[in-house]
Formats: C-alpha cells, structure tokens, sequence
C-alpha cells in the first residue's frame, strides 16, 4: 500500500512539474508576443510622422525629389516588413535609418528650416520615438532570449518540443556597416 503512495506521490509531483513549466513557457511566449506589438506600433507611429516631415522639407528643398522618394519608400517598406518578422522588419530598418540620414542631411543644409518650429517639433518626435523604438527592441530580445534559454534547456526542450514551442529571431541589424555609414547628399 506503501508503494502506491509513494507512486501516486511521484505521479502528482510530475503533472504539478509539467503544469509549472508549460505555464512558464506560455508567459513567455506571451511576452515575446506583446514585446514584438510594441516594436509594431512604434514603428507605424514613427511612419506615421514621416509624411509630415517630409512636406515640411519639401517647402524648402523642391529640388531633393530622389530623397523624398527614398523615405517614402522606406516608410513603405517597413510597415510592411513589420508583419513578416524580425529579419525581414530589421532589413528594412537599415534602409529607413539611411533615407532618415539622408533627409535629415538636406534638412541641415537649409537654415531657415532648422529654425523651422513644425520642422524642430517633427524632429524631436522622430528622435523620441527612436527611442522607444530602440527600447521596444531590447524589451523583444530580452524575451526572445528568455524563451530560447528556457526552450533549449533540460527538461523544458522536451516538453516544449511536445507542446509545439518554437524558438523565435532576435531584433538584429544585418549589415553594421550601412546603418553607421553617414548619408552621401550632394547638391
């Protein structure tokens, strides 16, 4: 009788043990999930302000249409990067941080823009929402690596291979060399 306590003692344990770490992977898999929403909304509230920006850039560089176009289609290109995932949106962030540069680098050859009080407040919504975009990043890959590391350690990389738990990508900027190279403007 002694046995059979001690075994349903042991089969409980083990349910409660399941229990605790299928949980765990599903918070954090909530988590990349609400991270990875925030990425997405402030990516489209930055895109959001790219139009405005630009027209008030227009007003004073008529003659710089190749840099319209290129923001523009970076805007564009990003939004929708943002539903494919994390390579695809970080791609498309190199190009959008380049056109940026380069909008901002014909802004700066126009004084009378710089003093320009739509144009500064436009600015300094953009270098906000950097931010958070910046923040809202890290948020994601820190969840993405708590996942990882919960997924690809024993005896959770059982149970999340029987659960369907799947490792997700890391927020990376591809090409380090084209987001730090500064914008070419000639006029």
């Amino acid at each position: 009788m002694i046995w059979l306590w001690i075994g349903l003692a042991v089969v409980v344990i083990l349910v409660i043990a399941v229990i605790g770490i299928y949980n765990a992977l599903v918070r954090l898999r909530v988590r990349v999930d609400e991270a990875w929403s925030d990425i997405t909304v402030q990516l489209k509230r930055r895109a959001d302000l790219i139009p405005n920006l630009i027209e008030s850039v227009k007003g004073y560089a008529t003659h710089e249409k190749e840099v319209f176009e290129r923001v523009t289609e970076a805007r564009s290109a990003i939004m929708s990067a943002a539903k494919e995932g994390p390579k695809a949106a970080a791609a498309a962030e190199n190009q959008f941080e380049g056109a940026l540069k380069s909008l901002f680098a014909v802004a700066e050859a126009y004084p009378q823009l710089r003093a320009n009080e739509n144009f500064l407040q436009l600015q300094a919504e953009i270098t906000d929402t950097e931010d958070k975009v910046q923040a809202s990043r890290r948020f994601y890959n820190g969840g993405v690596r708590d996942l990882n590391t919960k997924i690809q350690t024993f005896p959770t990389n059982v149970l999340a291979g029987m659960f369907g738990f799947k490792e997700r990508e890391f927020f990376e900027v591809e090409d380090r060399a084209a987001v730090e190279e500064a914008p070419k403007v000639s006029f």
